[in-house]
């Protein structure tokens, strides 16, 4: 018989992300945050006061003084590996924030961590719950489409006043920029459609942004039966867009939009005619609510009940990470 699986949770970055996580953790109402960490304590002080549980500055100190069974790392990108670590060697599961990392080289620590220990470590590929991408990869499982030949996929948005002042502009804590960004979702979806890459090459371009770092990323990946994904993120995208297309032998399915800023979701599937001429189209259309993170926090902890792997698992963002590593060493 399996035990339901609940647990207490802490919390580390008590930003935007860190806010999503514990709503998404309250909604569900199966597991308890126990503790939320910030270097700066008020903000700690924030959710703890809404959500419950300790409010600490040093994680160190959090994961040895507090009795928990997970860890959610939500900090910038340099922060990540560090704590993901630290967590792991509390003997706790992990849920971190994409990217995982500002590479890939201090990332393969941390997923070996939690191979060894067989502890769950998940990246953050929120993305993956969206409900037009799982009824496309159920589609694409089922045959719909046909064999894949290549996926095209557009994600951007336009920043705000000052986003070159802001952490992600600095290198040394974010490591990259757009193509790291966003267009790690893209890379992640189009592994989940295409499998492994072999190859990746691609341009990493700073054309608007006062930044050492890049606000364009393009790359081309191709697999080894030779399936290609064409994809481009772009910080200078001035009205939000998000746009993934997935091209079979006998037809084809678009995603366009995801919520809110980027527009309701809507699944295009279309079936290419024998006798050639315009495709028969059927339109999927699908509310303009985010439950993404409540979909990704039910995936996980099922993983950690049953003794599974979720949908994007560390190794995912690990793989991601090798291939925008690829991309940035060409420029």
């Amino acid at each position: 018989m399996i035990i339901k699986f609940m647990g207490n949770v802490l919390i580390v970055g008590a930003g935007l992300i860190g806010r999503k996580r514990a709503e998404a953790i309250r909604e569900i109402g199966e597991d308890k945050i126990v503790g939320f960490c910030d270097l700066d304590e008020s903000r700690a002080k924030i959710l703890a006061d809404e959500f419950g549980g300790e409010v600490y500055a040093d994680y160190k100190r959090m994961f040895q003084e507090t009795k928990a069974d997970i860890a959610v790392v939500a900090t910038n990108h340099k922060m990540l590996p560090p704590m993901c670590l630290a967590a792991l060697a509390a003997g706790l599961h992990v849920l971190a924030e994409k990217p995982l990392g500002r590479n890939a080289k201090e990332v393969e620590p941390v997923v070996r961590a939690a191979e060894a220990k067989k502890l769950v470590y998940k990246c953050g590929f929120n993305h993956r719950y969206f409900p037009g991408l799982l009824q496309a990869k159920k589609m694409v499982d089922e045959g719909k489409i046909g064999e894949l030949m290549y996926v095209r996929a557009r994600y951007g948005h336009g920043g705000r006043p000052g986003y070159d002042k802001e952490w992600r502009a600095d290198s040394g804590i974010a490591g990259g920029g757009e193509l790291l960004d966003q267009g790690i979702h893209l890379i992640d979806l189009a592994r989940w459609f295409l499998g492994d890459f072999v190859s990746a090459i691609g341009a990493a371009q700073t054309a608007f942004w006062d930044m050492p770092l890049d606000d364009n990323g393009f790359a081309i990946l191709r697999t080894e039966k030779k399936q290609t994904a064409f994809l481009h993120a772009s910080w200078t995208q001035w009205k939000n867009l998000f746009s993934f297309e997935i091209f079979g032998k006998d037809g084809y399915l678009a995603i366009d939009g995801l919520v809110k800023s980027y527009g309701p979701q809507k699944l295009t599937w279309a079936r290419r005619r024998p006798e050639s001429g315009p495709p028969i189209i059927k339109t999927f259309y699908f509310p303009d609510e985010d439950k993404t993170w409540i979909l990704e926090w039910q995936d996980f902890t099922n993983a950690i009940n049953k003794g599974t792997q979720p949908l994007g698992t560390g190794e995912d963002g690990w793989e991601a990470l090798k291939l925008i590593d690829a991309i940035y060493a060409q420029q």
